[in-house]
């Protein structure tokens, strides 16, 4: 058992090491992740979108504030579960997208002073303020794949987007190097977990007017 988990361990550093690199040689990849994490932060871009929905969607303006409500409710367990299981996050180091060339001085006599905007540009990493310091499950994860399938489900065309969106932000955190593998798997295992719990919720105006629609 103990070799089992040494062999789990060690399959989820060198996964993350890979997609973590990644970032390091694509600029344009790692610009993309950092900004889909900072979107999910608190699960605020799904939180958006299912108030977006909320009040552009009339006829379902029950099911998206519910689900909107049960993506917050995901969200907030893990954040519970993340305090009570504690793992620690990575130790990786940022990625730095801009790292500016030190200017010469005229004549060739060295290096002249930088400016306030290349100070401020040299060492900006992809993704480094993170909120909390522990790991399992990965919250962004969870709030993003039940989003995924509660909203896909109130609007097939939202599915379309939705899924691909979720799986892009899920891969976020692995290439800015935030979470380990394991805890993207569990945070949309618990997802889902969330959105199959409260789909009937969800759904109960749908369902009704289905009913009444037989009866009648």
């Amino acid at each position: 058992m103990r070799f089992a988990g040494a062999r789990w361990e060690r399959a989820d550093h060198l996964l993350l090491d890979a997609l973590h690199a990644c970032g390091h040689r694509r600029p344009a990849l790692a610009s993309a992740a950092r900004a889909l994490s900072y979107a999910g932060e608190h699960g605020a871009l799904w939180l958006a979108a299912g108030l977006t929905g909320a009040v552009t969607d009339r006829p379902r303006r029950g099911p998206w504030l519910r689900a909107t409500a049960l993506t917050a409710t995901a969200h907030l367990g893990s954040v519970t579960l993340k305090r009570l299981v504690r793992r620690p996050r990575p130790s990786l180091p940022p990625i730095v997208t801009v790292t500016p060339a030190a200017p010469t001085a005229p004549g060739g006599r060295g290096s002249a002073a930088p400016t306030r905007p290349e100070r401020a540009a040299r060492g900006r990493g992809v993704f480094r303020p993170v909120v909390g310091r522990h790991s399992f499950p990965s919250s962004h994860a969870t709030s993003a794949v039940a989003a995924a399938l509660v909203f896909g489900a109130l609007r097939p065309g939202v599915r379309r987007i939705s899924v691909p969106l979720a799986t892009a932000m899920c891969l976020s955190r692995l290439v800015v190097g935030v979470h380990y593998p394991t805890d993207v798997a569990a945070g949309a295992l618990l997802g889902a977990v969330a959105a199959r719990a409260g789909r009937t919720w969800v759904h109960r105006d749908v369902a009704n007017r289905f009913r009444r629609r037989r009866r009648g």
